[in-house]
């Protein structure tokens, strides 16, 4: 199978190292220095300079593909997903996009493409998992805590972003969505702060994100359900701050004669401030949790995640969380074993056991173990 990945960042990287084991790899990337460090991995990977905002070059782009992932950052994906699937190709997606998807569903299924998007630690394997007990029990109650984090914590923020800066300053910003007693509602991010303990790193804050996405629509029968994001505490407090104070306000003020946004130079700021050294070592810690009945009996499941960098291979634990859950879906479409047309969120996989199992015994096989209790 001939692959295309668009997007050679830490993630995308990841994706092409873990699928050119197998198939046939070619890397789109605007900057030539994430080229070159792929290459500098793997030689065999082909790499193409190329403008993946420039929509017109795609058919062209992607005819020789039999497949194509997605990595590019979330303020383009859900554009570069219509033209994929414009393109008749079957399609991952792992970008954070704002939009949803799913009104690209018909449009897939005109085009005889499967699209399967959100493929990711989170969302994604939080996903997976709910789609799967959600078939074994009557669920009341859904969970999901993740955060990514830089092992070595330096001040102010102890925060470095293994992905788009910018994708997590939206998080910040964008109002989070949860469900209440049967109700969604809406709650400004960084809300409901909490704290966690993890025997790996001790103490963790919690706070809510809009991280649920397709999970609020595609289980209308579940009443209460949460995501939130964590951090080394005192994190949230530091972000709020910069929020309340204006500093993420998208409209433009007047600055010595020049229209600036704040949020734009607080972004340029920040990339600079929470950017992740290529050798830098992070770490992944997640916690799922559903909560039901089968017949009269009371049933908890918990999922739990604790990643690290990988000093062998030199990949960021994120990008393994995220990447090999996206090469996991790949091989899925590749043995047919998952051949719906259509856009699908990770919850539709995880339906069908053999799926669930299916991508749960790759994420091991890579090192990444999710541990149920």
């Amino acid at each position: 199978m001939n692959i295309s990945v668009l997007g050679a960042g830490m993630v995308g990287r990841a994706i092409a190292l873990d699928l050119a084991r197998h198939f046939t790899v070619t890397s789109f990337d605007v900057h030539q220095q994430h080229l070159d460090l792929l290459q500098q991995k793997n030689p065999t990977i082909n790499t193409q300079l190329a403008d993946l905002q420039k929509h017109s070059l795609y058919e062209d782009l992607l005819k020789p593909f039999d497949l194509v992932v997605m990595a590019v950052p979330g303020f383009m994906g859900f554009s570069t997903l219509r033209q994929v699937i414009l393109c008749g190709k079957n399609v991952i997606d792992i970008s954070f996009f704002p939009e949803d998807a799913h009104h690209l569903h018909h449009l897939a299924v005109e085009n005889n493409v499967t699209a399967i998007v959100d493929c990711g630690v989170a969302p994604g394997m939080s996903n997976l998992i709910l789609g799967r007990y959600n078939e074994e029990m009557q669920v009341s109650n859904f969970e999901a805590y993740v955060g990514g984090l830089p092992k070595i914590r330096t001040k102010p923020f102890e925060y470095k972003a293994p992905f788009s800066p910018v994708d997590v300053i939206q998080e910040y910003i964008r109002p989070a969505r949860l469900k209440e007693n049967g109700n969604i509602i809406i709650k400004p991010a960084l809300s409901d702060c909490e704290h966690l303990q993890f025997d790996e790193v001790g103490t963790l804050e919690a706070f809510n994100t809009d991280g649920l996405r397709s999970l609020l629509f595609s289980f209308p029968n579940i009443p209460d359900m949460k995501e939130k994001t964590m951090r080394y505490p005192g994190h949230a407090q530091l972000i709020t701050g910069l929020k309340e104070a204006g500093f993420f306000n998208e409209e433009p003020i007047s600055f010595h004669g020049k229209e600036i946004s704040p949020l734009h130079f607080s972004s340029h700021i920040l990339v600079k401030q929470w950017k992740l050294g290529e050798t830098e070592k992070e770490l992944t810690v997640m916690r799922v949790i559903v909560e039901g009945h089968v017949g009269k009996d009371v049933h908890r499941v918990e999922y739990h995640l604790f990643d690290e960098y990988d000093e062998a291979t030199q990949t960021s634990s994120m990008a393994r969380t995220t990447g090999y859950t996206c090469t996991a879906a790949v091989h899925l479409l590749h043995q047919n074993m998952f051949t719906a047309k259509g856009v699908f969120p990770p919850e539709f996989i995880g339906k069908d056991k053999a799926c669930f199992d299916f991508m749960m015994q790759h994420l091991k096989e890579r090192g990444v173990n999710w541990v149920k209790s």
